[in-house]
Formats: C-alpha cells, sequence, structure tokens
C-alpha cells in the first residue's frame, strides 16, 4: 500500500553547488552571474530509471545503472551546468530503500539541486525518507528565479494509473494562487493528455478535467511535464506546452495499440525557462544500448 509524501513547502531555489567530483562532469561550463530574477533557468529533467537494490538488476534486457550512467555522461557533456534536476517517477522499480539509496549517492554526487516525486513504481514513504535532505528534495513547491514549479502526487495505491486527490489538487491551487504573476511549470508522473497508444493510455491521470479546471484558472502556467510514457511527447493545450520524455531505460513504441518496446535509445529532457515565461526544450539520447534490447517483450 503507497502512502502519501511528506508535505514541505520550499521557499526558494537552492544556488548550484560546484560538482565534489570534477572528473564526473566533463564539461562543467563556467558559473553563471548576475541577478537570478533575471536569468534564465537550466533544467535537466531524468525520469523512468527503474534502478534496483542489485546492482545488476535489469529490466528488458537493460542493467538500469549503467543506462542512467550513459545518459548522466551525456548529460555532464552536453547540457552542464544545471540550476535544478527533475525527477519524475518510477525512480526504483522493486520500491527498495537500497535502490533509493544508490540513487541518492549518484544524485549527490552531480552536485545540482534536485526535485523528485513519485510514480506507480515507487514506494512514496521510503523514497521520501532516502531522498529528503540535502541537496534533493520532495517538496511539493518551490520558487526557482521568478519561476514556481509544482510537484504533484499522482499515484494511486495499487494501481499503475494516476489520479490527483483532492489535496493535490488544493496545493496546486494554492501554490498557482500564491503567485500569480509568476511562470509556472507543474510536473507530474502520469500524462494528463492521451498520448496516443491505447495500452499506455489506459494508466494516465484519470482525472484530467478536475487537473485542467484549476490550470486553466491561472493564466501563468506555461508548462506541463511528466514521466511515465516512457517517449517523447509535445504538444500544447490553450497555450501550454505539454511534455512527455524518454526514460533513462527503456523506451515503449509510441502509437501502439498493445505493449512495445521501441529501438530508441534512453535520455533525457533539457529545459530552458526564461523569466518571461517563455520554455525551450529537447530530448537528447545516447547512442546506443549497452546491451541488447529484448524488443520481443509482451509486457513487464
Amino acid at each position: 500500500m503507497r502512502s502519501s509524501l511528506l508535505i514541505r513547502q520550499a521557499d526558494s531555489c537552492a544556488p548550484r553547488r560546484p560538482n565534489p567530483h570534477p572528473g564526473q562532469l566533463r564539461r562543467p561550463g563556467p558559473p553563471r552571474g548576475g541577478n537570478q530574477e533575471r536569468a534564465t533557468l537550466r533544467l535537466l529533467q531524468l525520469t523512468d530509471m527503474h534502478l534496483y537494490a542489485d546492482p545488476n538488476g535489469r529490466l528488458l534486457g537493460q542493467n538500469t545503472r549503467r543506462t542512467l550512467d550513459l545518459v548522466l555522461e551525456l548529460a555532464a557533456e552536453s547540457f552542464w551546468p544545471v540550476d535544478r534536476v527533475l525527477l519524475t517517477g518510477d525512480l526504483v522499480h522493486d520500491e527498495s530503500r537500497e535502490g533509493y539509496e544508490y540513487l541518492e549517492r549518484r544524485l549527490v554526487e552531480l552536485g545540482a539541486p534536485c526535485s523528485s516525486l513519485p510514480g506507480n513504481h515507487d514506494a512514496p514513504a521510503i523514497m521520501a525518507g532516502a531522498l529528503d535532505g540535502g541537496l534533493i528534495s520532495v517538496a511539493p513547491s518551490l520558487r526557482c528565479g521568478r519561476w514556481s514549479l509544482i510537484f504533484l502526487n499522482s499515484t494511486l495505491a495499487e494501481s499503475d494509473g494516476g489520479h490527483l486527490d483532492g489535496f493535490q489538487l488544493n496545493l496546486l491551487e494554492t501554490a498557482l494562487s500564491a503567485h500569480p504573476r509568476s511562470p509556472a511549470l507543474i510536473c507530474l508522473h502520469h500524462q494528463p493528455v492521451p498520448v496516443g497508444s491505447n495500452w499506455l493510455d489506459t494508466m494516465a491521470l484519470d482525472n484530467p478535467e478536475a487537473f485542467f479546471a484549476v490550470v486553466d484558472r491561472h493564466p501563468q502556467v506555461r508548462g506541463i511535464l511528466w514521466g511515465h510514457v516512457h517517449q517523447e511527447y509535445t504538444a500544447r493545450r490553450k497555450g501550454v506546452l505539454l511534455m512527455g520524455s524518454p526514460s533513462t531505460c527503456v523506451q515503449f513504441l509510441p502509437t501502439s495499440n498493445a505493449f512495445a518496446l521501441d529501438a530508441l535509445t534512453p535520455g533525457f529532457r533539457w529545459l530552458e525557462l526564461s523569466p518571461d515565461g517563455h520554455i525551450a526544450t529537447g530530448v537528447q539520447r545516447i547512442a546506443a544500448y549497452p546491451d541488447p534490447l529484448d524488443l520481443s517483450s509482451v509486457g513487464y
């Protein structure tokens, strides 16, 4: 039975710290200067890592620690430094504390503040206990420069699908009402709109009307970001940018009626949030899988 995340408000975006292991980030880039209110925020989204307590744990043929390492190496080479890392669920596949403790150690090596939220394969209470503190936060909202960043728990006990209960919807309403003139990015795990894969869309957010009723009352919302779908998705709804992102391990085949894997490789999404509310974003992927991918699989 999955329990709710511990709730804590963060007042501001923590400053980026230097990487404690410089050799791991081969292109750290110069530190940004100037007024943070006027600076563009650089965010890195990592999602659906599906880590295990066992260092050799595999999902559909892939060692998920190894694929995460390769994605982080790519991010270090092509999109560093960042102001914050966004972790949008399904962080640990076996719900083990050891898996979260490994992830915590790996994230601390990055030296950048992180925000995390749970997915349907996570254990939220264990996740919060293992990850919350220091550079890693499970706070439901924070201020980062001019932006409001909001993190919702869309998990539903004993279900792969998602739901935003009254508490989460009220949290969203409160966070948006507190800063009506600040552009906002909303993050959650489950997709709030169909992505075109029949099997996957049966596991989407089950009350999107209630979610969008709150969003539509607040014109400062500029983007909605999620994981879960293991594929890149981009669209717009009433001017709001909608973004689904690839997993750091295996990918799902887009527009598939039934479960199927895609040969596209693991990756991350980068975002640049301008003070005027504009979002620039894209996806980068590693060159190849480290091991053969089981494309014949019919589920996991």
